[in-house]
């Protein structure tokens, strides 16, 4: 998985991306208003056609009428196989969703012509069909999605009402984050008029692409994503070669750089392509890859005939340093960045260990140290780096969620070992017990208690941990503690109180 997002400007209140969040607020109105609702519908018809017998009716003219359509197709194939799996099984609720989406079917059903009235079942069937249809509404999302199945010539609307229709709850939110991301940007460039007129050019631009691959097959096509990658390649050729930071994600991997802005394009398109040829279904990188054609050739087309250029103001200007040692700091993180980039870890390690020297209050200094170190987990800086980071505030549950996760890092690629001196023991096990990672704080109270020389606050810590243990009932952990507690606190409340409990 890759993920890749400019971080270059951000929006303002003196000329709000208004247009942004009108297609935001569209999208999410259509999916919440209209979408979300059906599918409810659809779930509770579906628990009244299995049990209405209709299946027994219909499934095996559906079963024919797949059949019949050419399978030589791949996905028709597939289609094919899975409802016969489905009607093995008697999975009558996923046999009426399926039926559902194929509208070619459905409509030729409801028009008596797969069960004529010269059919011996006819009576039968249309009684139990009239018990279930009242409850069925006209079909709103296949209404308006792209059916594969049907091409070009038939419903063409659909090529750009179905960048406003989305699968499901992740995928509309999905969309809308990266929409804002990239769309606030190309906006604010463009002017909201012509920003929206490209948006919807690169949706018709995607949908087209999608169908033309897709064609023929089994299924439908919705939502925004499309539309996104066209204002994805937008972004990059409006900014061409000027260097704007990005935030990357490769896998489990993660940080930040500064690269030109069209070496994204390729990157983007790339992985799409990838990802198409890799994956089995669930999401149209073909789509994606076609709102990246469609936007970049948008963008060039209007930087070549309006010689349109990106506003120097969307740029934020460097930063002017304060003073020699904030310079001196600058340059540094930008020697270690520059050598992470360049994958040269061994250097960068060193670079980002004199980074955090010059800004040791910085965690983003520290975390990137610690992430480089994370390739040399026996050498110094590696335990250096980590110890910095374990003995960190942290003021709240995300500062606390992130020191865990750093622990659990160093916790698994230390070697020899972990180095955790006292004090540092003593700080993971406030943060833990008020993380409610009890089995952590449990195991590191237990290091600490075989320390050769008792800590200043071993009792303090110990009646933190115990006292938690009791907030959440956990009395039989509590408990085990009491042993301790005699030796170490043995006038404490707590104490007292666990011994009454035993009696």
């Amino acid at each position: 998985m890759f993920i890749a997002i400019p971080l270059a400007n951000k929006p303002t209140w003196q000329a709000p991306p208004w247009m942004t969040v009108l297609i935001i607020l569209v999208n999410m109105v259509v999916f919440w208003g209209w979408q979300a609702p059906e599918e409810r519908r659809i779930e509770a018809n579906a628990e009244r056609y299995a049990s209405s017998g209709l299946a027994n009716l219909e499934v095996p003219h559906y079963l024919r009428y797949l059949e019949g359509q050419d399978q030589r197709l791949t996905p028709n194939r597939e289609h094919l196989d899975m409802v016969r799996a489905l009607w093995k099984n008697r999975l009558d609720q996923a046999l009426y969703h399926d039926m559902w989406m194929e509208q070619g079917f459905r409509s030729a059903l409801l028009a008596h012509r797969v069960i004529p009235e010269s059919d011996p079942q006819h009576a039968e069937w249309r009684q139990l069909r009239e018990q279930l249809t009242p409850f069925e509404q006209t079909p709103f999302t296949t209404r308006w999605a792209q059916s594969f199945d049907r091409g070009f010539t038939e419903r063409p609307e659909t090529l750009l009402t179905a960048t406003f229709l989305h699968g499901n709850t992740e995928h509309l939110l999905g969309n809308m984050v990266f929409l804002f991301l990239f769309g606030f940007t190309l906006e604010m460039a463009l002017g909201p008029g012509l920003y929206l007129l490209l948006y919807l050019l690169c949706g018709v631009g995607a949908s087209a692409v999608s169908l033309w691959f897709h064609g023929g097959s089994p299924g439908l096509g919705l939502g925004a994503s499309g539309a996104i990658a066209g204002l994805m390649a937008m972004y990059v050729v409006l900014y061409r070669l000027r260097r704007i930071q990005f935030f990357y994600m490769l896998f489990f991997y993660f940080n930040y750089a500064k690269w030109p802005a069209l070496v994204m394009l390729p990157v983007y398109m790339g992985h799409e392509m990838l990802q198409q040829l890799m994956t089995d279904g669930g999401v149209d990188y073909m789509a994606h890859l076609g709102g990246l054609v469609f936007g970049a050739l948008l963008m060039t087309a209007l930087m070549t005939v309006w010689k349109l250029e990106a506003p120097a103001n969307l740029l934020p200007p460097p930063p002017t340093p304060a003073s020699e040692s904030e310079a001196a700091a600058r340059l540094a993180v930008e020697r270690a960045q520059r050598l992470t980039d360049a994958l040269d870890f061994s250097a960068a390690n060193q670079a980002w260990r004199r980074a955090a020297q010059l800004l040791p209050d910085k965690e983003s200094v520290m975390e990137s140290w610690f992430s480089v170190a994370q390739h040399f987990p026996a050498s110094e800086e590696f335990h250096i780096a980590a110890k910095h980071l374990l003995t960190r505030p942290a003021p709240d549950h995300a500062a606390r969620k992130r020191l865990h996760a750093h622990y659990l890092t160093y916790l698994q690629l230390a070697k020899p070992g972990v180095r955790l001196s006292t004090h540092t023991l003593t700080h993971l096990i406030a943060v833990f017990v008020k993380l409610q990672a009890w089995d952590d704080a449990q195991r590191l109270t237990q290091v600490l208690l075989r320390q050769p020389q008792p800590h200043p606050r071993l009792a303090d810590t110990l009646t933190l941990l115990v006292s938690g243990l009791m907030h959440q009932h956990l009395w039989e952990a509590a408990l085990s503690w009491l042993p301790a507690l005699r030796i170490h606190a043995p006038n404490a409340a707590i104490t007292q109180r666990l011994e009454e409990g035993r009696t």
